[in-house]
């Protein structure tokens, strides 16, 4: 019985090992595909949210890598990609952090003109509420497309915010923390721009490695 048993542990064990090899083999052989999966989709964003027509560089590779808690909602590294015409820029991609959504931290990526206004903003991750927070996906409603063209009179512009707070934009029935933290998070985000845009568009690095 004990040989019996030890036989059988044996046989699980090595049964393991060859699963968790064969696991690790299908990871390392779709890594590349995965890695071109994620690029084609943020540039499928990157696109949406400032038209490929105003642009002839690769803007994926026209990255820099920026960092400020208080503006971009997080401790960690953000990235900003420039689409140039000719060289010359025309208009930014952000990605930055809503840390106060209802579940959770929202990733955005918003867009901002050379001139300071709104070219469109993306939702790139959230935990919202289904049917209520989620609202802030395209799919869902058109909420979010609100925020094209618009720009700010100041950085104490009270237009940016809920109309339940006074300010221009739509909250959802029965969801306000949500849009809030969007909006919030966009006001931010545009003011970091204007707070480092000198910098942000004379930069011709790139965070992968390559002239952008």
């Amino acid at each position: 019985m004990k040989q019996a048993i030890q036989s059988n542990a044996m046989i699980l064990g090595i049964f393991a090992l060859v699963c968790t090899l064969m696991v690790g083999l299908v990871d390392l052989l779709t890594a590349e595909t995965r890695a071109r999966q994620a690029e084609q989709q943020l540039l499928n964003t990157l696109y949406q949210v400032i038209n490929p027509a105003r642009f002839n560089n690769d803007i994926y590779m026209a990255c820099q890598h920026v960092q400020d808690k208080d503006l971009l909602g997080s401790d960690k590294p953000q990235t900003v990609y420039t689409a140039r015409q000719d060289n010359l820029p025309v208009a930014v991609a952000i990605t930055s952090v809503a840390p106060d959504g209802y579940n959770g931290n929202i990733e955005l990526l918003v867009a901002i003109n050379k001139d300071g206004s709104l070219s469109g903003v993306r939702v790139l991750e959230h935990k919202e509420t289904p049917g209520l927070g989620d609202k802030i996906e395209t799919r869902k409603s058109e909420w979010i497309y609100r925020f094209e063209n618009k720009k700010m009179t100041s950085k104490k512009d009270s237009r940016w915010d809920v109309k339940k707070d006074g300010g221009m934009f739509d909250q959802f029935t029965g969801a306000t923390i949500t849009p809030r933290a969007v909006v919030n998070a966009v006001k931010n985000t545009m003011l970091f721009f204007d707070k480092n845009q000198t910098q942000i568009l004379s930069n011709t690095t790139s965070c992968r490695g390559e002239n952008g």
